[in-house]
């Protein structure tokens, strides 16, 4: 039986979070004032339409209404199917550059990448009715700083899925949880693909339909760097040069640093010439980009993640290769710094992984609490019932949370 629908009349905000915790808890949603004191836009985004697009097409009996203005939203949550899905997220239009390359204001206004659907699918999919197989084509690189890229998502995010809440685990599950990239594309006309697997949580800790619950306390010591710089459309040279930039500053602090180059073009090549049987590159979108990616691994099987990537408004030469990759060591030694087992992006993935988890204590350790973060901590407790304990650790400074997970189970399943 549904939940007393939940009211809410600060506009977006939160807006896939809270469609997420809405499919998981049964509550019905009521959003008003969405961006109704906008003169040139009101209302929904592209974007956030595409959003709600995927969720039905990952849900069984969904109701959507919005009014027609687009200000506001009644969103009344089905049965979480998954299965095979395909969805084709939004891109600039053709328009969104000119001839020498810079960016307008023309097409749809800031696209978003792959991640950002991708991010708060997450944690549906493990408590959907059969195993999710997503492919989502459009941006996969963007502005990092607005959108995770899929290459994060499946360093920071689908590690703690699977090595810390137990998610394919199991014996009897085929294939444990994967993101992979099919084919690359920069910001803004895009042009990439990725796909998305993820089984369901079937028994264990897990043993019935329940996820294990966590205690992150240790973060250890940083033992290896990984990273990969990723190029559309751009000289090898370039990526080389900032991989070697990244190194230069991470070298200083531990030898067992490797980072990677990976350059794209716009014709995909074969692996083996008139053999249409094995995978070559899969090329990329017609727009150039770069994006580097840093993952620092602890002695305690933890991961820390983070990225940069060329601003497609910026222009072109406007920033240098060795400065992009210096940004992205720094961006990783800062997350390092806080002390925290999780990177900042991941916080609020798994706050509601350990609000979903058994009726026993789970905690963790993570640095600076984003301001993000403490919201979604507020809508757990409004939507899920569970309410985080959090300690301050003075030696460390770092914050150390805790809660009694709901007992959240897979009742979607197919029973066997």
């Amino acid at each position: 039986m549904p939940n007393p629908t939940l009211k809410l009349n600060d506009g977006a905000t939160q807006f896939r979070i809270r469609l997420t915790l809405s499919l998981l808890t049964n509550t019905p949603l009521l959003i008003r004032n969405i961006r109704s004191s906008s003169v040139e836009a009101p209302g929904l985004t592209p974007y956030e339409i595409s959003y709600l697009r995927l969720i039905d097409s990952l849900t069984n009996g969904t109701q959507i209404e919005i009014n027609a203005t687009g200000t506001q939203l009644k969103f009344k949550p089905g049965i979480l199917v998954g299965g095979e899905v395909r969805h084709d997220c939004p891109v600039g239009r053709p328009s969104a550059t000119t001839s020498d390359g810079d960016a307008t204001d023309d097409g749809i206004s800031d696209p978003r990448s792959i991640g950002y659907y991708l991010e708060y699918i997450l944690p549906l999919a493990p408590f959907c009715k059969s195993p999710t197989s997503l492919t989502l084509t459009g941006i996969t690189d963007g502005l990092t700083t607005l959108d995770p890229s899929p290459d994060y998502l499946a360093a920071s995010h689908l590690h703690l899925l699977q090595a810390q809440f137990g998610l394919g685990r199991e014996a009897d599950e085929d294939y444990p949880p994967s993101i992979s990239v099919i084919k690359r594309g920069a910001a803004p006309l895009g042009g990439g693909a990725v796909k998305f697997y993820s089984p369901i949580v079937k028994r264990s800790g897990v043993g019935s339909g329940e996820l294990l619950p966590i205690d992150c306390c240790d973060i250890g010591k940083i033992k290896r760097v990984r990273g990969k710089v990723v190029c559309c459309k751009i000289p090898p040279s370039s990526a080389a040069r900032a991989a070697h930039s990244a190194k230069g500053v991470m070298h200083r602090l531990l030898p067992d640093v490797w980072v990677h180059t990976d350059s794209y073009s716009s014709k995909a090549k074969a692996a083996v010439a008139g053999s249409a049987t094995k995978r070559g590159k899969g090329g990329c979108g017609p727009s150039p980009g770069m994006t580097i990616h840093l993952i620092a691994q602890s002695t305690e099987g933890h991961v820390i993640a983070a990225e940069t990537s060329l601003d497609p408004t910026g222009g072109r030469g406007r920033v240098l290769p060795e400065d992009l990759g210096q940004k992205a060591a720094a961006l990783l030694l800062e997350e390092i710094r806080r002390g925290g087992c999780v990177d900042t992006g991941a916080q609020s993935l798994a706050f509601i992984l350990m609000s979903l988890g058994p009726e026993d204590v789970a905690r963790i350790r993570v640095g600076t609490l984003s301001k993000y973060s403490v919201e979604t901590l507020r809508l757990i407790k409004k939507m899920v019932g569970v309410e985080f304990k959090v300690a301050g650790d003075e030696e460390s400074k770092t914050v150390i949370l805790s809660c009694l997970g709901s007992g959240y189970r897979n009742y979607s399943k197919a029973s066997t």
